[in-house]
């Protein structure tokens, strides 16, 4: 049994303890696509939460700063899609700046209202923004779904300690 940490060892907030923390929380890994002025685009994220099953609302983060918050900020729609324990390359690929992320090997079509959906994943939805919400450095983006596949086969990638895993039995 481990013992939980003592108060004596509290730390001030900072970017870094926030950091610290979250490498101890696993969370599990999802691409968010979106059509862009140029083409499609994309990025990898670990902040994928469910918010209500009534009406079906998704939320996830995005940094102003990250390549994809230009077509993310003025998208209609966005995919969400579950990565499995086999798509720990492509997982890389989207966290990875200056990456050609729908070049070859990224399997993609265009998806219900224009939106890339990437093939092989454990499941997938396309969702309506309907807000962006301001969060320090960051937008929370609250989308409603309207179209999904949950029929994907395997086990879900996890991310964790700053490394890509997969579920222990």
């Amino acid at each position: 049994m481990t013992a939980t940490p003592g108060l004596g060892a509290a730390r001030l907030a900072s970017p870094d303890l926030l950091r610290a923390v979250f490498r101890r929380h696993a969370a599990g890994v999802a691409v968010i696509t979106a059509r862009g002025d140029d083409g499609p685009v994309g990025f990898t994220a670990t902040s994928l939460a469910s918010v209500s099953a009534e009406p079906p609302l998704v939320s996830f983060g995005i940094g102003l700063g990250a390549s994809s918050w230009p077509a993310v900020s003025r998208a209609g729609h966005v995919g969400v899609h579950v990565l499995g324990e086999h798509q720990e390359v492509l997982a890389g690929t989207f966290a990875r700046s200056g990456a050609d992320r729908f070049g070859a090997p990224t399997g993609w079509r265009e998806g219900p209202h224009g939106v890339p959906v990437l093939d092989d994943v454990l499941a997938w939805l396309v969702c309506r923004v309907v807000a962006r919400v301001p969060a320090g450095d960051h937008r929370l983006v609250v989308a409603e779904v309207v179209h999904g596949d949950p029929s994907g086969t395997g086990r879900p990638l996890l991310y964790h300690q700053g490394r890509f895993n997969g579920l222990r039995d």
